[in-house]
């Protein structure tokens, strides 16, 4: 892609109500830009990382044995109100009557709605287990948007649920569910931690948080580095586990899983046939990630001064080349044949504007791509170009006739 037709617009300053350093940095970077509070349209840079997590919460969910489906945003309030959780929920659910007087809400999450699909499809235990997730928009009618992506009134989440026949069952899939989020956590960089949490409104008998420490967090914990032991608690003291001293920490929830049991499939009557005719009601698990959260996680841990660092699987491009001036011959034909080769294998953005080289060096350390290919008449001269890592400013000076062999070796 050239960055004269990716519509790429960066910010010299963040505007004033940014708060967070992901806040600040997504508006200044071009990933997103505000079209009322709480609610953010992404721009191609934000939209291709947005992707980049979903592909990556995609592979180690269907990993698991998880499928795949999208359920309806719209969903009719009488589901909650046989689970419960209308009053609950309150005036954080955004409610409307359509034209035909139905009562509808736009879901701030799915339970009722997943448990209704599976009841009206699963009637014996020898079609269970199954685990269903989607990648999806929920809504809430935040009281007070913050922080960007952080606290909106919009957001996509990933969320997974699990029918079994017995708690045996659903202790399998909680685990596999809490490897599975280890792993995408660790793929998108990120330093988390885990803790037993308060299953709030969501019910159930057993949860699990998994956090980032973040300047910017709205939550706080007790954590020892040396055993990982966290505990949603603003009082020091020490550690059961290795009677150390605990610290108090700043932190970003990134998902949580639930161990539901009967608590939906009892109210809208889920049930299944057991091997012995019994009729019991499915055994559920829940489980989430704030998938457009992990993009403002991720940055809260990933920048430096100048901008963003991104980690290799979440960049949105691979290699960023930076031709110094595209008015020199040489100049613009070694960098147009480079990036027709890496092309071929890479994501790779060719920066041809007409731009001061001072500028494209702002921008480039803005928006964070791991890699810069800068390209100079003086280097060309003899025969060089750089090669940057982004990450900490090392500068590779290498023989143009071997920047690819050399970009190929550092991406790997």
């Amino acid at each position: 892609m050239f960055w004269s037709e990716s519509f790429i617009y960066t910010l010299k300053e963040a505007p004033e109500a940014a708060e967070s350093v992901s806040h600040k940095l997504m508006l200044r970077a071009g990933l997103i830009r505000m079209l009322v509070a709480g609610v953010y349209s992404y721009l191609p840079l934000g939209f291709k990382v947005l992707k980049n997590i979903e592909n990556i919460v995609r592979e180690e969910m269907d990993k698991t044995g998880a499928c795949e489906i999208l359920l309806a945003a719209l969903q009719p309030e009488e589901l909650w109100i046989k689970s419960g959780r209308d009053e609950q929920m309150g005036e954080t659910m955004i409610r409307f009557t359509d034209r035909k007087g139905r009562k509808l809400c736009l879901g701030p999450t799915h339970e009722e709605v997943i448990t209704e699909l599976v009841k009206n499809q699963v009637r014996s235990y020898r079609e269970l287990p199954v685990i269903l997730y989607q990648i999806q928009t929920k809504y809430r009618d935040e009281l007070r948007p913050r922080f960007g992506l952080m606290r909106a009134c919009e957001f996509i989440m990933k969320d997974a649920y699990s029918f079994d026949i017995d708690e045996a069952s659903l202790d399998k899939n909680y685990k596999k569910m809490f490897i599975a989020y280890e792993k995408i956590f660790k793929r998108c960089g990120l330093s988390f931690i885990s803790t037993k949490a308060d299953c709030g409104v969501m019910g159930g008998d057993e949860s699990c948080e998994f956090m980032v420490e973040a300047l910017s967090g709205e939550d706080k914990v007790i954590y020892c580095s040396d055993c990982n032991f966290a505990q949603a608690s603003t009082e020091t003291k020490k550690c059961p586990n290795c009677k150390k001293d605990l610290k108090g920490i700043t932190v970003i929830e990134i998902g949580h899983i639930f161990k539901l049991g009967t608590k939906y499939s009892k109210s809208l009557e889920a049930n299944f046939t057991d091997a012995d005719g019994t009729i019991k009601p499915m055994i559920m698990g829940c489980y989430g990630i704030g998938v457009s959260r992990l993009i403002a996680a991720i940055i809260e841990q990933n920048y430096d001064k100048d901008g963003i660092i991104w980690p290799r699987e979440i960049s949105p491009y691979d290699v960023l080349i930076i031709p110094l001036n595209m008015a020199h011959r040489q100049t613009k034909e070694v960098s147009g044949e480079l990036y027709k080769n890496l092309s071929a294998k890479f994501n790779v953005l060719l920066d041809d504007r007409d731009e001061r080289a001072g500028i494209k060096f702002k921008d480039a350390d803005l928006i964070g791509v791991p890699l810069k290919v800068v390209i100079g008449e003086k280097g060309l001269e003899n025969g060089k170009i750089e090669i940057v890592k982004r990450r900490d400013n090392s500068v590779l000076l290498v023989d143009v006739d071997k920047a690819m062999a050399a970009i190929k070796d550092i991406i790997k």
